[in-house]
């Protein structure tokens, strides 16, 4: 298999390659060339398989053989002994056809969990074969730093730099980040949104010499295997609910698009999908592009679910890259618009690609809230406010009442405490069902550096910071 950018000009890499490089050299985004096929016989097999035996069936054909199949096998079964059920990402019923895929049983209890564990052990494989260091660097809103300390802490080829927004992330998030005490892991608060970390991030990609000189690599989903390794969970999904005979729908609190992303991979791959519901919040910038057909940057509102906090969807320009028939010199020319004007507008054709596959619906303060509350005092069931606002897009759906709609249920509700007894008007240490580890997480110091949004600070940081 071999990896090509969505802009059109960066080197073919072959998946090690392309694990390694995280963004393109040409500013674009890595996607296989072509994308592999599953029969139905095959997808009729996995309601029999363990996650781990799925995950290899579904990402085998992605790898190339780098690492080989029995030690891809391997891999596969250590990154998925972290979580705290057996099935990885059991599928729970809500009534009617709507029912929740719970991703939060990972050591951060967030869905980045499931693709940051086995990037870890991908990547250190891969440095240690090449006898090779590397620079990760990432900006979360929230989960994603997090997991991606837990993953890579301690790990001899890699010194780790996370970027969060200053004040704009969850304490127990903030806590994940900043308590590990491993020498190789960084934590900085980032005066700005996180929309100023992903182009702090971006920009230090873009610098070919920093890139060069402290052997960059990226653990966002602009890196092509955090999306390949979330599409396993739309199959398991699936296979719990009567697929591939039976087409299912998906509806994803999304910010950056990665996720929902990995969706439409499994769709391009076989898996009958109905439609990918796209969930967002008040900063509703996708719902809005699928609606107008105009993609227009707003200003970030903070709100209760902050992993959602978003304006530009890196993600995103992997969609337009195969929405427009793979047209990097369009990609080129409408990222070329907003980086100038900040909005671009979309061809009649090319809305009609995404609208075949997608619905949008915006959620808003008030509704997720209601929805939190209700879904406690009827059902007993705690929803943190990321999957609340995918479960109020999904009641939306204009789809069947036959078809089966499954929302994904981003976090455990015990990393967003404050949101959650707000809504339900009760404490949160009476309904939250908190983990002993972030208990006495909680009680930990914490170690970070807050810096301003400028670029060289904090090149410098990494700089001083990282093993030589």
């Amino acid at each position: 298999m071999k990896y090509i950018s969505t802009r059109g000009t960066a080197p073919v890499l072959d998946f090690e390659d392309t694990l390694l490089a995280g963004l393109a050299t040409d500013g674009g985004l890595y996607v296989p060339e072509s994308w592999p096929r599953l029969s139905r016989e095959t997808l009729a097999t996995f309601k029999d398989k363990s996650y781990a035996e799925v995950a290899y069936e579904v990402l085998q054909p992605f790898i190339g053989g780098t690492p080989d199949n029995d030690r891809f096998r391997e891999i596969l079964q250590s990154a998925y002994q972290a979580f705290e059920v057996p099935e990885v990402a059991p599928v729970v019923p809500l009534g009617g056809q709507h029912y929740l895929l719970e991703l939060f049983h990972g050591p951060t209890l967030a869905f980045k969990d499931v693709a940051m564990q086995l990037l870890a052990r991908l990547m250190d494989e891969a440095l240690a074969r090449r006898g090779r260091r590397a620079t990760i660097i990432g900006a979360t809103s929230g989960d994603t730093g997090g997991a991606a300390i837990e993953a890579f802490r301690g790990l001899e080829n890699i010194d780790i730099f996370i970027f969060f927004p200053k004040g704009r992330v969850s304490d127990v998030q903030r806590k994940q980040m900043t308590t590990p005490t491993d020498s190789n892991v960084h934590a900085l608060a980032i005066e700005g949104t996180f929309d100023d970390c992903q182009a702090l991030v971006k920009d230090m990609f873009n610098d070919a010499d920093f890139r060069q000189e402290t052997g960059l690599a990226g653990v966002n989903s602009i890196n092509w295997a955090r999306v390949m390794a979330q599409t396993v969970y739309y199959f398991t999904a699936s296979a719990q609910l009567g697929g591939p005979d039976k087409e299912i729908a998906f509806s994803v609190p999304t910010g950056n698009f990665g996720d929902i992303f990995a969706g439409y991979v499994a769709k391009q791959m076989g898996l009958p999908i109905a439609q990918l519901m796209i969930a967002t919040n008040i900063n509703d910038i996708l719902a809005r592009v699928l609606k107008t057909g105009i993609y227009e940057i707003g200003d970030v509102v903070a709100s209760t679910s902050p992993s959602m906090d978003i304006q530009v969807s890196s993600n995103f320009e992997r969609l337009l890259f195969e929405a427009t028939g793979r047209n990097a010199g369009e990609v080129c020319r409408l990222m070329g618009e907003l980086a100038e004007k900040r909005k671009f507008s979309l061809s009649p054709d090319v809305l009609d690609v995404m609208r075949a596959s997608f619905a949008a619906e915006r959620v808003d303060e008030v509704e997720t809230a209601k929805i939190i509350k209700d879904m406690f005092e009827t059902d007993e069931m705690l929803l943190d406010p990321h999957t609340a606002v995918g479960y109020g897009a999904a009641l939306r759906s204009d789809l069947p009442t036959s078809t089966p709609i499954v929302t994904l249920a981003t976090a455990h509700p015990a990393k967003f405490p404050a949101s959650v007894e707000k809504a339900c008007n009760r404490q949160a240490e009476e309904i939250i069902d908190t983990p002993e580890r972030v208990q006495v997480m909680m009680k930990q110091d914490e170690k970070y550096e807050t810096y301003p949004n400028e670029l060289a600070g904090v090149q410098d940081f990494i700089r001083q910071k990282k093993t030589d």
